[in-house]
């Protein structure tokens, strides 16, 4: 039997509404697409706690829901303590801050005790100065020449190998002056320019990258293979120097952000890092928590 021309039309747009909901569906859930990374913590978020009682800030940390955390100094342990208390506490210690200064003087050392503390990632977090003896411009954000990045982007290349050979990776986080522009260039460009992507990582703070002038989404989108760590920070509005603030508290939405970053294969980690408190810490940690969770980061 031949269908009649009403049941024909009516199949007809069935099968169109129904394609049409999928459409619907399938960009929905791409524009849905976020971090899919566990909660994480930047241990100078509470860098006034771990002294009072490591092995107990470490357990609060994990009460929350943080599952990786990153340190930036250890308070007199030793590796193996360090690796123990972390164990303990069922968190993973990915990565370890250093500045410029300290792996210059001492980068056997701090490799030896990373590897015995479990480290996987080694990271720069404050540049060096070419000449230390040279007068420096007591402005932050100006107190670097280019050709002090131009240097500090030749020892990254260079303390990286050593890390390499160790078994652990290397990187390197920002603050603000790597987004002031010298001479027509900014010095962040420059960092990614001259490191070598198979020695060199980039762990990029999008709070700083905001306040410097910066946009995370373009470096996101611009180095889909250089950046493979995330800091997340944020501050109140219309303020400076800036004052931090809770995430969702202030004036940075990191879904857009998040939404680049899932884009990209490379984004392995993703820290919180709260710079104060406006609430006790462990509450405020708890706000953060609620707010990377809300956008997809897994306990």
């Amino acid at each position: 039997m031949k269908p009649s021309r009403r049941a024909f039309l009516k199949t007809t747009s069935a099968a169109l509404l129904t394609t049409s909901t999928l459409t619907q569906t399938r960009n929905l859930f791409a524009a849905q697409k976020t971090l899919r990374l566990p909660l994480a913590l930047q241990l100078y978020s509470v860098r006034a706690l771990l002294p009072k009682d490591y092995d107990g800030t470490l357990g609060e940390i994990a009460a929350l829901g943080y599952r990786e955390v990153e340190a930036a100094g250890y308070f007199n342990h030793t590796g193996a303590e360090v690796n123990q208390a972390m164990a303990a506490a069922s968190l993973k210690l990915v990565g370890s801050h250093h500045s410029s200064d300290d792996l210059h003087k001492k980068l056997d050392e701090i490799i030896a005790f990373n590897k015995e503390a479990g480290v996987s990632y080694i990271i720069c977090a404050s540049p060096g100065h070419k000449d230390p003896s040279a007068p420096v411009n007591p402005d932050r954000n100006h107190a670097f020449t280019l050709d002090d990045w131009r240097w500090n982007a030749d020892q990254l290349n260079q303390f990286a190998e050593k890390v390499i050979a160790a078994g652990m990776r290397f990187g390197y986080h920002n603050h603000t002056p790597e987004f002031h522009e010298i001479d027509g260039v900014i010095p962040y460009d420059e960092l990614l320019r001259l490191t070598d992507p198979a020695k060199v990582t980039f762990e990029m703070d999008c709070g700083w990258v905001i306040v410097g002038g910066g946009n995370p989404i373009d470096y996101l989108r611009n180095y889909p293979t250089r950046i493979s760590m995330l800091h997340v920070k944020d501050f109140k509005p219309d303020t400076n120097p800036p004052i931090p603030a809770e995430l969702g508290q202030g004036h940075i939405d990191y879904a857009p952000i998040f939404a680049q970053a899932a884009k990209s294969s490379h984004i392995q980690h993703c820290f919180v890092e709260q710079e104060g408190f406006n609430m006790p810490p462990t509450q405020s940690l708890k706000v953060d928590a609620d707010y990377m969770r809300k956008l997809g980061i897994l306990s």
